[in-house]
């Protein structure tokens, strides 16, 4: 329909008699009309929207929990966010060594085995293989060191262990995708796959991490890049009405600082990210920079931005050969 149309308004454009001002408007109809038949629906009455808002009300308080959204397992940043939201792209940014893909790990694990979320949770790992994703989920589930599952140097109490976790992790929905330098079409179009294949859908995207996806058009300035594959995945969330989350590089230069904790401004390619992200989210181990650390084992989750509600730091325990955070509230601590 558009190319016959356009090849038709050329053709009468070249008829000298023909008055530019109407033949201005008949395009624009004729246009307007294949808009109209070609997309949804871009609006809807106040009233629908308020009888889901009020419905989605009365569920939130017939139930004593205060998580509302896709629970992390993480007590206190769950009381912060009341779980991660449907719709919302998250930011998960850090320098190397301070545990991000654990992180990353930890929530998509604890979604599928403890929330016993209804639908897929879907781990896009451009940099590490899926193999290498297997290793790090058993060794948190079995808590099984991961220096030990790598070389296959085992204990014998080791392999039940594996077991009970393999058993674990294998009756869930849990899927990796590794492939390398995905672009934002790339990824959008295995997320709809997956959730038109999937029983109840998808529920949870992981992308570790955003900058070692690429851009759909060729030679752009990494800027414009980055803000491509920010905006790609803020609508992904959008439009399947489910948490997104996505890690991120943080620049060299906060190395310099005395006080090394992220801040917003430390996001590498930030402009488009901050924009984008509902909220963001930053790690920082004490123990990474000073050996003699009074905070070993512990490390600080920076809420920098929280479009829906307040910010602040949660502390969490962290337990390297285990890729394992916890909760400090509930003594999780990991000597």
């Amino acid at each position: 329909d558009l190319i016959s149309t356009a090849t038709e308004i050329a053709k009468k454009s070249r008829t000298p008699s023909r008055n530019i001002g109407q033949l201005l408007a008949e395009a624009e109809a004729k246009i307007t009309e294949i808009s109209s038949r070609s997309t949804n629906k871009s609006y809807t009455h106040i009233k629908p929207i308020l009888a889901t808002s009020f419905e989605q009300l009365e569920q939130n308080s017939q139930t004593d929990s205060e998580v509302t959204g896709l629970a992390t397992g993480f007590v206190d940043l769950d009381k912060i966010t009341s779980g991660l939201q449907a719709s919302d792209l998250i930011i998960l940014a850090a320098r190397p060594s301070m545990g991000k893909t654990a992180l990353a790990l930890n929530m998509a694990k604890f979604a599928a085995v403890k929330a016993g979320v209804k639908g897929a949770v879907l781990i896009f790992s451009m940099e590490m293989s899926k193999e290498q994703i297997g290793v790090r989920m058993l060794s948190a589930e079995a808590k099984v060191d991961s220096n030990r599952l790598r070389t296959g140097n085992l204990e014998a109490s080791d392999w039940d262990k594996l077991a009970m976790a393999t058993d674990a992790l294998s009756g869930t929905e849990i899927y990796v995708n590794d492939t390398a330098a995905l672009s934002p079409y790339e990824l959008v179009t295995v997320c709809k796959q997956l959730h038109k294949e999937s029983p109840h859908g998808l529920a949870f995207v992981v992308v570790d991490y955003l900058q070692l996806m690429r851009s759909s058009r060729p030679n752009v300035p990494r800027e414009q890049e980055i803000a491509e594959i920010s905006r790609s995945l803020k609508g992904l969330a959008k439009d399947l009405g489910i948490p997104v989350l996505a890690l991120s590089q943080l620049n060299r230069s906060l190395e310099s600082r005395g006080d090394k904790r992220p801040q917003l401004s430390d996001l590498r390619e930030s402009g488009a990210i901050e924009q984008d992200a509902d909220i963001i989210l930053f790690i920082y181990r004490d123990e990474v920079y000073n050996e003699d650390s009074a905070e070993k084992g512990i490390a600080e989750l920076i809420i920098s931005k929280h479009r829906n509600g307040a910010t602040g730091t949660v502390k969490l325990a962290f337990q390297g050969k285990y890729t394992l955070f916890g909760n400090i509230s509930t003594k999780e601590r990991y000597e």
